[in-house]
């Protein structure tokens, strides 16, 4: 018969090895999935590059690596609920929910929801934050093109979406940063709509010159 004390070692031990076993587990798990949101992040980066270039078959491609990676983290994770909500993930589904959205509205013409994604909630939330700064550099990239009118449209999808995130007034605890986002495309919308409004004017009154000079060379050719 075993001494009691040593019987109280040994349960000891078996429950410090279950314990290690466990946060060796976890932390595997962490490495592998802040490995992957890095590459979720680098590909949804690239694609917004695509988008912007209207390469829409190198978009895709990319954009379903990066769904692949996002599904693969969250089986890693699936029994790490501490280390999904530790913030990183949240990162890289941010950054997959800003492309494709970019990406449907640029060619499809329509909005994925977080369902359509598979993305947590309030991550979609912030990638449609994040996305009406994609949209700003599409107008300010009509204005420098000359079509200002054409930036229009898409000042209207970045105050829709503004109106949106301003709807999930919860706090901070549950939405993670949205206030913040929420804030900052307010700002980008006024900035917007004074850079669009300034660049009609000025073609307005770049066409109004062009008119009153045919008139003066009509009237010179008169004399």
């Amino acid at each position: 018969m075993k001494p009691e004390n040593e019987s109280k070692g040994n349960d000891l031990d078996d429950l410090i090895d279950t314990l290690l076993k466990h946060f060796d587990e976890k932390d595997a798990a962490r490495e592998e999935s802040l490995r992957l949101s890095r590459i979720v992040i680098r590909l949804s980066s690239t694609a917004i590059r695509a988008v912007h270039r209207r390469e829409r078959s190198e978009a895709e491609r990319l954009l379903r690596e990066a769904r692949e990676h996002l599904s693969a983290i969250k089986d890693l994770l699936a029994t790490h609920q501490d280390v999904r909500y530790s913030g990183f993930v949240d990162d890289a589904e941010q950054e997959f929910v800003e492309a494709s959205a970019l990406f449907s509205l640029i060619f499809e013409g329509r909005m994925p929801t977080h369902e359509d994604l598979d993305v947590d909630p309030v991550s979609y939330l912030g990638g449609l934050g994040d996305l009406t700064g994609e949209l700003r550099r599409s107008i300010l990239e009509f204005i420098r093109n000359g079509r200002p009118e054409d930036g229009e449209v898409l000042l209207e999808i970045m105050e829709e979406i503004y109106h949106m995130l301003m709807r999930f007034d919860y706090p901070e605890a549950i939405m993670r940063g949205l206030r913040r986002k929420t804030d900052l495309a307010r700002s980008m919308i006024e900035r917007t709509r004074g850079d669009i409004t300034n660049a009609l004017q000025i073609q307005a009154l770049e066409r109004h010159l062009s008119l009153l000079e045919d008139k003066l060379k009509g009237s010179y050719s008169d004399l």
